[in-house]
């Protein structure tokens, strides 16, 4: 079983601005759906109320310590380890983790896999992704996309691996 991170994140490593992406770039949102289609996604509660919906297709964990919490489709957990042992129940052979920035903290330690698309902007932003040291990870995807018409700022989408 391979734990994953999954994230899309500016050249100064921001992922949010008041609880929302700060940018709209469909070809990552394809890749996401793309890459965790049929996957458990474990996410903190603040990236699900962001969402604001379960989104179809794999199974979704949320994580709050709100005890009365409840969302229909959606499994509640409260940590992130219960949600990676919830995670499990589905047999999968991945695992992502989607954020936000508290829960990409406590687990970028844990992780096997990264895929980071890397925004080529310097945005203002309240939420963070965690400094990333490639020290100890290879990097196996390096995949370029350019600023269009539909996309206001090039990306990259990159996978790093664990080296163990």
């Amino acid at each position: 079983m391979t734990l994953s991170i999954i994230v899309a994140a500016s050249e100064n490593n921001v992922i949010g601005v008041n609880n929302h992406l700060p940018w709209h770039l469909p070809v990552d949102m394809k890749y996401f759906k793309d890459t965790t289609m049929g996957k458990p996604i474990v996410m903190g509660r603040k990236s699900f109320e962001e969402l604001g919906k379960v989104l179809p297709g794999r199974p979704n964990i949320m994580i709050t310590r709100q005890k009365d919490y409840a969302a229909q489709g959606l499994y509640i957990v409260p940590s992130l380890e219960a949600g990676i042992e919830k995670a499990k129940t589905f047999g999968t052979e991945e695992i992502f983790i989607t954020g936000g920035g508290e829960i990409f903290k406590m687990a970028l330690s844990i992780v096997d896999r990264l895929y980071l698309t890397r925004v080529h902007a310097v945005v203002e932003g309240d939420t963070y992704f965690p400094d990333f040291d490639p020290r100890g990870w290879k990097l196996v995807k390096n995949e370029r996309h350019e600023k269009d018409e539909k996309h206001a700022h090039a990306m990259t989408f990159q996978v790093w691996e664990r080296e163990r």
